[in-house]
């Protein structure tokens, strides 16, 4: 893909995960007005955290990583007819083992709920209904990781509006699932069930006119002999650690919040998706992008250009990430209060959301940093270093959150919030690992032209924070949650005004952001 088309690529990839994330806002808000926290929401989210941790572990995260570089290498040497050969022969595979896998945890639902919620063990309808829900959400593994070949496929032809839209789709039968046919059914939650397995199938779907139109749509056959999918599967097996060790990390949350009071599962993906907002409107958007850039670089041997491209998205990663990180903190109760406070969510659901999501919010621009980081090392087909880096972060996860759960104890505060700030914690340890490689081996290194970036982000961000807390007693947080909206997006957009109006009187000029 040119220098040229990166930027524009980015807008495009951040425009459409920005209409999915509103629309995921909104699902979210219904969800919680709908079911409120605890009980049977909490049964739902551990039934679709497991399948969509799947998801990003295999297909979104290990999968796409190995996959991108190898399919890019194949298209700068080889015919078109090798590449369709490598096309069909990896979603062979990839059909078989997800199908295999699908049966199986369909089958053997109440074990796998043991192992992912002890918690509900003591609980026998709640435990029930999430085994039940497993089962219909679990299809929705295979239908999104087939959807993410797709958009990998069309990623790396530079295509990237279809595999940005898609997941819309899911918002979508999700809202409808929970305000149109939840009220059909005996046990209401259900409905969301059937809602996800259908979303899968539709987003699937749509990508196939395009992978038509390159020639690219192809009977899958299984040959786990050939030369591409060794490579993919070698490439592929230490990638899920390295690549995704955020989302495992998030799942061990999960496993320890389902012994904790009730509530705690629903109040941390609250948080999780507030602070996802930043982090899937840039940091996806920007890491999706550059892979195909970085694999095609590394195939030219052009050291020069790999670097330029993550020097370029690292300064649309920190111009983001850390006015987000900082709002969020500010924002945490006002945010909950706006947004979720209504019908089952309880004033106490809010507060406790915005604990969680406080504990979070230092981590986003970590977050953010291993989503360009890690595609570094998988662009040269290095997976050896992230999976590294990977099992440390996740030991380092698992220490934090017995530390952190311990002082909150101690303190007598909530102790999801101990949960949250362990993801903080080890969302840094991990890209700052990374960097240190990246730094080490003279892959990437923050230059000269840095020191002065982060001072302008730095007294950017201070102005922002000395505003928004000037404003937060002005919050009308006993009136009418269209009210609490319209207060929560004026104090957004003041925020955003004066980061903005300030990074430019410190110097800084938009056309920094130009790549190259």
């Amino acid at each position: 893909m040119a220098k040229s088309r990166l930027f524009r690529s980015t807008m495009v990839v951040s425009s459409m995960t920005m209409l999915s994330r509103i629309l995921g806002l909104v699902r979210d808000v219904v969800l919680l007005g709908v079911f409120g926290a605890g009980g049977l929401m909490d049964a739902f989210l551990v039934a679709f955290k497991i399948p969509n941790f799947l998801r990003r572990l295999f297909a979104e995260g290990a999968f796409s990583q190995a996959f991108v570089p190898v399919l890019s290498e194949y298209k700068e040497k080889y015919s078109l007819q090798q590449v369709q050969i490598l096309v069909s022969r990896t979603s062979g595979a990839l059909l078989l083992v997800l199908s295999m896998l699908t049966v199986v945890v369909i089958l053997i639902a109440p074990w796998v709920v043991t192992l992912f919620a002890p918690g509900f063990a003591d609980q026998p309808d709640k435990f029930a209904i999430t085994a039940e829900l497993l089962r219909l959400t679990f299809p929705y593994l295979l239908f999104i990781s087939m959807t993410a070949f797709a958009s990998g496929i069309l990623q790396s032809y530079g295509r990237f509006a279809a595999p940005a839209f898609a997941p819309v789709l899911l918002n979508l039968c999700m809202i409808g699932g929970a305000l149109i046919f939840a009220p059909m059914f005996d046990t209401p939650i259900m409905a969301l069930g059937y809602s996800v397995a259908i979303a899968g199938l539709l987003q699937f779907l749509i990508q196939l006119p395009q992978l038509w139109q390159q020639k690219l749509l192809v009977a899958p056959k299984i040959d786990f002999q050939h030369e591409g999918v060794r490579r993919i599967l070698k490439l592929m097996l230490p990638a899920i650690f390295g690549v995704s060790v955020t989302q495992i990390n998030l799942l061990l949350n999960t496993v320890f919040a389902s012994l904790m009071i009730g509530g705690s599962v629903s109040w941390l993906y609250a948080a999780e998706r507030m602070s996802e907002l930043p982090l899937g409107l840039i940091g996806v958007a920007i890491g999706t992008v550059i892979l195909p850039s970085l694999s095609k670089s590394e195939a030219q041997k052009d050291d020069v250009s790999f670097k330029k491209t993550i020097d370029w998205a690292a300064r649309l990663i920190i111009l983001v990430g850390v006015p987000a990180s900082a709002a969020l903190f500010v924002l945490a109760d006002v945010l909950m209060q706006a947004l979720f406070l209504r019908g089952e969510f309880t004033l106490r659901d809010a507060q406790m959301s915005a604990l969680a999501l406080r504990s979070m919010a230092g981590g986003i621009l970590g977050f953010m940093l291993i989503k360009i980081f890690a595609p570094a090392f998988f662009a040269r087909q290095d997976t050896r270093t992230p999976v590294k880096i990977g099992i440390i972060s996740v030991i380092a996860n698992m220490v934090f959150s017995v530390i952190f759960i311990g002082i909150f104890y101690f303190l007598e505060m909530p102790l999801h919030g101990g949960l949250a700030l362990a993801t903080t914690g080890a969302a840094f340890v991990n890209a700052g690992l990374l960097y240190y490689f990246l730094h080490k081996r003279d892959i990437f290194r923050f230059g000269p032209h840095w020191n002065k970036l982060f001072t302008q982000f730095a007294i950017s961000t201070g102005s922002m924070i000395g505003v928004l807390y000037l404003m937060l007693p002005y919050f009308p947080t006993n009136e009418a949650q269209w009210q609490r909206i319209i207060a929560l997006v004026i104090m957004c957009v003041a925020g955003a005004l004066v980061y903005g109006v300030v990074l430019l009187a410190t110097g800084f000029r938009p056309r920094q952001l130009k790549h190259g």
